[in-house]
């Protein structure tokens, strides 16, 4: 990592053939002693990065937070190519970030798909991670998705008719559809009412191709690639200090925490009682004092040059 790159701001880098946009909170060059980067992990996938700028506030502890828009999101090159979109691609995409930016030893969050992301990424490249922190996670589609069905059980009869009909037709364009979804997202997306803008424009911004492709027409509907994804029997691979957060309201459930908690070794589980999906918009405050809380606790255990 050049030191020109390293002090910028914000920026591109290079990942494979395409420009990937980064933004640094902090002094990456100079953290405070003892601190180590955070690089942030964003959800979707398709989404940009911005929902989860309020996490930027973790940098005034010394610890330099780095977020990027993945490929196909934000302000990253968005390639019009659906066969480009797979967990293969951005576990690749979390190492170029990595290696550009010199990010020997970080701290990894991720939230929601980010999340996911992180464990496949966590499960295949450990070398240099210091911490995972898995806010509204799974370890497994073919649970999630069972629990997602048994939330949408609870919604009004009307609005699950809406849906499945929509679903059926395969006309999950239709208004109608996005206004049932909402439904649900009020629920067990983000609680507040309204939404803070950071958290409302990434919904709109999210790019179809790449979220279609890779999950479907809605959190509520799973027909893309990851709809088979399933990493829980390999949890106990992974040996960094691990970090759970979810919302008691979550469409991340409960029943998908315990698979992580029981399966990582030694992880940590905080459950959000006023959140559901975005404890970091819904509860900040305590939100960053847990995630800090974390971070420093780990940071103090380690050894010089282990």
């Amino acid at each position: 990592m050049s030191s020109t790159l390293s002090a910028r701001r914000e920026g591109f880098l290079p990942f494979r053939e395409f420009r990937v946009w980064y933004r640094i909170v902090g002094e990456l060059d100079q953290p405070a002693p003892g601190r180590f980067p955070l690089l942030v992990l964003h959800g979707g996938p398709g989404a940009p990065h911005n929902y989860l700028e309020p996490l930027g506030a973790l940098a005034q502890s010394g610890r330099p937070v780095v977020f990027y828009d993945q490929l196909g999101g934000g302000n990253s090159d968005r390639p019009d190519d659906s066969m480009l979109w797979n967990i293969d691609l951005f576990v690749e995409e979390v190492g170029a970030v990595r290696r550009e930016l010199g990010l020997q030893r970080v701290h990894l969050l991720g939230h929601s798909w980010g999340a996911m992301l992180a464990l496949s990424y966590a499960l295949t490249h450990p070398s240099g991670l210091l911490s995972l922190v898995l806010v509204g996670g799974v370890a497994s589609s073919p649970l999630h998705i069972a629990e997602v069905d048994k939330l949408r059980e609870q919604l009004p009869q009307e609005v699950q008719e809406v849906l499945s009909h929509h679903e059926k037709a395969d006309t999950t364009e239709d208004p109608a559809y996005e206004e049932a979804t909402m439904a649900f997202y009020a629920r067990h997306l983000c609680r507040l009412d309204p939404w803070p803008e950071y958290l409302r424009e990434p919904l709109e911004q999210t790019n179809p191709q790449v979220y279609q492709t890779m999950w479907g027409a809605s959190e509520l509907h799973c027909t893309g690639n990851l709809k088979d994804w399933d990493v829980s029997q390999r949890l106990g691979e992974i040996r960094v200090p691990t970090l759970l957060i979810s919302g008691r309201y979550d469409l991340c459930t409960p029943a998908d925490q315990e698979v992580l908690r029981e399966g990582i070794p030694g992880s940590e589980w905080v459950l959000f009682e006023d959140s559901s999906h975005c404890p970091h918009a819904e509860e900040t405050e305590r939100f960053m004092e847990v995630v800090e809380g974390f971070l420093s606790r780990v940071e103090r255990q380690l050894t010089p040059g282990a």
